[in-house]
């Protein structure tokens, strides 16, 4: 782990010199100098007091680079096309995926053949018109309305308004899905 050049990061960030942090820290120069260049591992005390000077939260400085926010501009997104769908891969994190989902009027999926996968599904209709439908649980959802289930059990989402629908949809699953 690459405590060290985090905290100098932060701290020159801040704009906070060595001098000041070992008097709102009382630790001495030597020491701090000792944390930033990894040359020492400082106690979770230690960390917790550091932390607190920078105004961070103790669990940030011991995340991975990996681990730190990820960011996907605009013009960066990723886009594929299923069937008639446009799909906007917005981000990921782990086993959460992001999208937007847009069907031209009377598009279905998972009418003619039933349509599940492992996981969590989460649906918030932006604009259009949609029916949703699983088992025997049957909406009519509009901009602004959301729903969601167990992906597992077959499922149906059917633009059912006179223009386009888009859905921004969360998935949750422990194995990739390849499709919706």
């Amino acid at each position: 782990m690459d405590i060290g050049s985090k905290i100098r990061s932060i701290r020159n960030r801040k704009k906070i010199t060595i001098a000041q942090m070992c008097e709102g820290t009382g630790l001495s120069k030597g020491f701090i100098s000792n944390v930033e260049n990894n040359n020492t591992s400082p106690s979770i005390n230690t960390l917790n007091t550091i932390a607190e000077f920078l105004k961070v939260p103790l669990p940030y400085l011991l995340l991975e680079k990996k681990q730190h926010m990820r960011v996907v501009r605009k013009d960066d997104r990723r886009s594929s096309s299923l069937k008639n769908l446009h799909i906007e891969h917005i981000t990921s994190k782990g086993p959460l995926r992001m999208m937007i989902v847009e069907s031209p009027p009377g598009f279905a999926i998972g009418e003619d053949e039933p349509h599940a996968h492992e996981g969590e599904e989460v649906h918030l209709v932006l604009e259009g018109k949609v029916l949703a439908e699983q088992g025997e649980d049957s909406i009519i959802a509009e901009e602004g309305d959301s729903f969601s289930w167990n992906a597992s059990v077959p499922h149906m989402v059917k633009n059912v308004g006179d223009k386009k629908s888009v859905i921004l949809i969360a998935i949750y699953s422990d194995t990739k899905v390849d499709d919706l």
